[in-house]
């Protein structure tokens, strides 16, 4: 079925501009249209796929991290190079300053042997004055490149759980993401449906209105000939011509609102609206219980997957309190030049180091105890958006049961309406009645299927105000 419905989707963005200009467009091709090319939404999928990058880098941090270094060196300072030396296993005796030692040091040697049993003159002198001798080898070497290549791999053993904390406030990041994009969806298809169920009203209004016009018209004919007759006056037509010109501003009114539906369509759908199928009936009520729809509404939701974030954010900072153990192994080669790179020059280092911070001015204290207010503080939101939807719930719903009676009674005075013109348009025929008689009546006509108009345009706004509140909330 996913297939299928993505074939559909698919099928109709593909022939999108000629089956729109040329077909009237329904509400379910409407919302698939919607779903496929809203510029929002695309840009809400992006929100989305970023947070789930963010969930993964997260998770990422509990395989450590295995890096590749290689340093390419050149210097003549004394540590360094001796440093580097070491590190390649190439250094010798030399390069301590030997060659500066043993000279003197053989000809000692040699006046002991002269002398078995007696200590050259001065023997404590000049030992003490060879130990003072700066070695020239050591203290200023050659220059010397050094290649190293290295591969060293860290992995936090034990952080107090932090990285697990991360890691859940990162997926609950993404889930609310993902509800932000199922609001704006629900917010989408609300601004879709009303649009097309304000043109349902548009037209029936305009059928009204056309009908109205039309008996004017009628009564223009009749006040023409009654005046050529001598049983009208000039002004009696003007009357009528006079309220034509207002039914026609009406109309025109009328026409200009669906222009722009067709223009909001248009920017909804991505897509040049120009004709549209409207519902055949009024928007209905969905069947719902008050506790699904608080537990179910998107905004709770929200309130409690922020409520989520902070908690796991309380648990990063009582990490702060606990000791960290991480790993650390590294293998590595270096040389003088890398053709000299050699198996026997390579060496290994691995270890395991325990962190455990003791003081540092209490400020874990001041971010712990920050994290657990934030975390309250949430809290009374996640109580304070239920206490709101229960409270619009019954707001609305009280509204719709008074716009129905409305409704219902509009109607009732709008049949009355009509029935009354057209008895007041006989008895003008039969000179019964005046023409200001009869336009006082075709205006209370027309004022019925204005307000009757609003009235149902109000029930409809307040209906999918409803369904906003029960958007994930299964019916």
């Amino acid at each position: 079925m996913r297939f299928l419905s993505l074939v559909t989707v698919a099928f109709i963005h593909v022939y999108a501009d000629s089956s729109v200009s040329s077909d009237r467009l329904n509400l379910e091709e409407a919302l698939a249209l919607l779903t496929s090319l809203n510029l929002e939404l695309k840009a809400a999928d992006f929100d989305l796929k970023s947070a789930e990058t963010s969930y993964a880098q997260a998770v990422g941090a509990h395989y450590g991290s295995l890096d590749f270094i290689q340093n390419v060196s050149r210097t003549n300072d004394a540590l360094n190079t001796f440093g580097f030396k070491l590190t390649s296993r190439e250094a010798s005796f030399g390069d301590f300053g030997f060659s500066e030692f043993l000279a003197p040091m053989g000809q000692m040697l040699e006046a002991i042997n002269a002398n078995p049993g007696a200590l050259p003159q001065g023997f404590t002198q000049n030992m003490t004055d060879l130990l003072k001798v700066m070695p020239e080898d050591l203290n200023h070497p050659d220059d010397r490149n050094f290649f190293q290549s290295k591969l060293q791999y860290s992995l936090p053993l034990y952080v107090g759980g932090k990285i697990s904390a991360y890691v859940e406030a990162a997926e609950a990041m993404q889930r609310l993401k993902h509800l932000d994009r199922t609001q704006l969806l629900n917010l989408k298809i609300y601004e879709t449906r009303k649009a097309f169920y304000d043109m349902r009203l548009l037209e029936e209004a305009l059928r009204n209105l056309r009908t109205i016009h039309a008996n004017i018209g009628k009564v223009e004919s009749m006040t023409e000939t009654m005046i050529e007759e001598g049983y009208a006056k000039n002004i009696d037509l003007l009357e009528v011509r006079s309220k034509r010109s207002n039914v026609e501003r009406s109309i025109n009114q009328m026409q200009a609102n669906e222009k722009l539906l067709y223009h909001y369509l248009s920017f909804l759908l991505n897509q040049n609206i120009q004709s549209i199928e409207v519902p055949s009936e009024d928007a209905a009520l969905r069947a719902f219980t008050h506790e699904a729809v608080i537990e179910g509404n998107l905004d709770v939701r929200r309130a409690q997957t922020g409520l989520q974030i902070r908690q796991s954010m309380l648990d990063a900072e009582r990490a702060d309190y606990l000791p960290m153990i991480g790993m650390q192994a590294e293998v590595q080669t270096a040389a003088e030049s890398l053709q000299e790179y050699a198996v026997d020059q390579g060496s290994y280092t691995i270890g395991v180091q325990l962190k455990w911070n003791l003081f540092n001015g209490l400020a874990d204290d001041a971010k712990f105890e920050r994290a657990r207010v934030e975390a309250l503080k949430t809290r009374t939101q996640v109580e304070l958006a239920k206490k709101g939807i229960a409270l619009q719930l019954d707001k609305i719903m009280t509204e719709i049961r008074s716009l129905d009676y409305e409704i219902t009674a509009l109607e009732h005075e709008l049949e009355l309406a009509n029935t009354i013109y057209e008895n007041y348009e006989a008895r003008y025929k039969e000179q019964l009645a005046s023409m200001s008689d009869l336009v006082i009546k075709q205006s209370e006509q027309l004022s019925k299927v204005l307000e009757l108009l609003k009235v149902k345009n109000q029930r409809n706004e307040r209906v999918f105000a409803l369904e906003q509140l029960l958007n994930g909330v299964q019916s």
